[in-house]
């Protein structure tokens, strides 16, 4: 299982990356591994303020649909439009070509009290 160490995590199987207050979102390799063959994408959140845990879109999977939860609070400005013809490099590139979002976040300090991957390695087992 792939989690890379510069990435914070959620009980949810999101992982975030922060640079300064614009965080990019996705979720984990276990995630999509216990899913299966991602088949949609579906996220029609962008512009809308939101606040942490909720959902902000959902993947659907051969055999499921799983809805997608935000990390932290603040406001989507942007969702990945490659996903609309490419929802398998949620599969393939969880970490890089598959992200999910990119949002504002409300208090980047929210990001240091998620998982590091060490901590989300430990949950996943």
């Amino acid at each position: 299982m792939n989690l890379p160490s510069n990435l914070r995590y959620t009980k949810d199987h999101e992982w975030i990356s922060l640079d300064g207050n614009t965080a990019t979102i996705g979720i984990t390799d276990f995630a999509q591994q216990e899913l299966g063959d991602i088949v949609y994408v579906d996220i029609n959140t962008a512009g809308k303020a939101l606040a942490a845990e909720t959902v902000f879109g959902s993947v659907e999977a051969v055999k499921t649909v799983s809805d997608l939860f935000l990390p932290v609070a603040g406001t989507i400005t942007e969702v990945n439009p490659v996903l609309n013809n490419q929802p398998e490099l949620v599969n393939t590139a969880p970490y890089t070509d598959g992200w999910m979002i990119k949002m504002t976040v409300d208090n980047p300090a929210d990001v240091e009290a998620l998982m590091d991957a060490a901590a989300y390695e430990a949950l996943v087992g």
